[in-house]
């Protein structure tokens, strides 16, 4: 890969629609995704397969799938929490399945049920499944920098659960700053010290904007090597267990920094601000893309 080529991976359809409260109709869903592989984005995760009770959004992620009208070279991915999840993805012809540990026993808990080690079990049933299928894996580490029931996280932690991920067959596992507690030091220490331990060329960058640090992380997350992050068009989003948790990063302001420092993305800025625009009107608020706002504003009336 060019080291000025950026991977961006677009969340805004599962992590940004997920902790919607009021219902969001399955014609806006597909609208979004549609409109997001307009953008030039490829590779957008499109849904999740977990239990209705618990994430009530993503209970009609089937039929999401099954109505896209898919734009040939983009991915649209799906997470999967375990074998059933998998084989509904699979169902659903999703192109690639997504699963999410913790480096957070709290955090584990709350979200999955069940500590580390066993969530990693299943998680690897899930992984042998999709190598069988030929279906690439993604994996998620959250609370890299913090967590809302365990505070600060061990660095050890976050390698441990990293390194087995990949060694169970991921072919990329994203670091979720999952409550935008980090700061852009405390980004480039962790990513350091894990650069001693693996390669930086798999890794990539999920980090939430609760604090409006998440644009600082990603810079510091270049300057260490990093290539891939994920973004939610508009800033819409959250973790529904994380409380007071915002959206990841809105991709417009990701893409706004990556086009000031000169490196390749292949999305369209301007089609990103009327994206987030448009979503955020469609869930009754107003883009939390400074980007978004500041470019349409400049636009005549």
């Amino acid at each position: 890969m060019n080291d000025n080529a950026i991977k961006i991976v677009e969340m805004a359809a599962r992590d940004g629609l997920q902790s919607e409260r009021q219902p969001v109709p399955l014609e806006t869903k597909v609208n979004l995704i549609e409109r997001l592989a307009d953008c030039g984005l490829q590779f957008i995760e499109s849904g999740s397969f977990v239990r209705a009770d618990r994430v009530p959004q993503m209970a009609n992620s089937s039929d999401v799938y099954s109505q896209l009208k898919r734009k040939p070279g983009v991915i649209y991915s799906a997470l999967t929490p375990n074998l059933r999840g998998f084989n509904q993805a699979i169902d659903a012809d999703a192109d690639e399945v997504a699963i999410f540990a913790s480096a957070s026993e709290g955090f584990s808990q709350k979200n999955l049920n069940c500590d580390i080690d066993t969530s990693l079990r299943r998680f690897e049933e899930v992984t042998q499944a999709a190598l069988e299928a030929g279906v690439p894996v993604r994996g998620y580490v959250s609370c890299i920098l913090g967590c809302p029931y365990d505070g600060e996280i061990p660095t050890k932690q976050v390698i441990d659960v990293t390194q087995k991920l990949f060694a169970m067959g991921c072919h990329e596992v994203a670091l979720g700053d999952t409550i935008g507690t980090g700061t852009a030091g405390r980004t480039k220490a962790l990513l350091k010290t894990l650069s001693n331990e693996m390669p930086l060329a798999n890794i990539a960058m999920h980090l939430h904007d609760t604090y409006g640090q998440a644009v600082a992380n990603i810079y510091a997350s270049l300057e260490a090597g990093v290539r891939t992050f994920d973004g939610s068009v508009g800033g819409i989003g959250g973790c529904p267990y994380a409380k007071g948790a915002t959206g990841n990063v809105a991709t417009e302001d990701l893409v706004y920094l990556l086009d000031r420092e000169g490196f390749v993305h292949g999305t369209d800025l301007l089609k990103l601000c009327e994206t987030g625009q448009w979503i955020s009107q469609q869930l009754g608020r107003q883009t939390a893309s400074k980007v978004g706002l500041a470019l349409l504003s400049k636009r005549e009336p």
